[in-house]
């Protein structure tokens, strides 16, 4: 429900904060055990999944400038920019561990374990796999239930209006009802 809006500004905010610190800041002492205890919640989260796709998004961004400028050298310059981006993918182990050390800061090793261990549940599991269907139904309701009160609201506006100033014309707000939509 709210869980996937939650896990996508968590991430989001994981970006961030990892941008934003300095090494220093995330080189403080951190216990072994609370580390492992943060990868098991990510990977139970999944809370990195979404850089997967970075290093072959690159390559493949590198590969269209570099034959865009050499057509005649495709093949070569493709095997060539996969080559350096698999020489590259080690370096993923260095996001884990920063990701790993920022939740490590956020939450105590208990807090992580149990984290881990709810997302490592069937619930756990379901919640990940159905919350985005779940936060789109949960939308598409709040926008009726919107609608609903913005419409009930102005005809009771209208109505209170035309009893404190019975000569004041309501009209303009009427006319716009059908103009007036909420803010999502």
């Amino acid at each position: 429900m709210i869980f996937s809006e939650l896990t996508r500004r968590t991430r989001l905010m994981v970006a961030a904060v990892i941008l934003m610190l300095p090494a220093t800041a995330l080189a403080q002492d951190i216990s072994d055990s609370h580390l492992a205890a943060a990868r098991a919640a990510l990977e139970a989260i999944a809370a990195t999944d979404q850089f997967d796709n970075i290093l072959l998004n690159a390559a493949t961004q590198i590969k269209s400038e570099l034959i865009g400028n050499n057509p005649d050298r495709q093949t070569e310059i493709s095997d060539m920019v996969d080559e350096r981006a698999l020489a590259l993918a080690p370096r993923r182990g260095d996001l884990e561990n920063e990701v790993a050390r920022v939740y490590a800061k956020l939450f105590t090793e208990e807090e992580l374990q149990q984290i881990a261990q709810f997302y490592n549940s069937e619930a756990g599991k379901k919640l990940l796999a159905q919350g985005p269907a779940a936060t789109r139904e949960m939308v598409g309701a709040a926008e009726v239930w919107s609608n609903g009160i913005v419409r009930d609201l102005r005809e009771s506006a209208i109505e209170g209006i035309r009893q404190i100033a019975p000569t004041a014309n309501a009209a303009p707000a009427a006319a716009g009802a059908d103009a007036v939509t909420p803010a999502h």
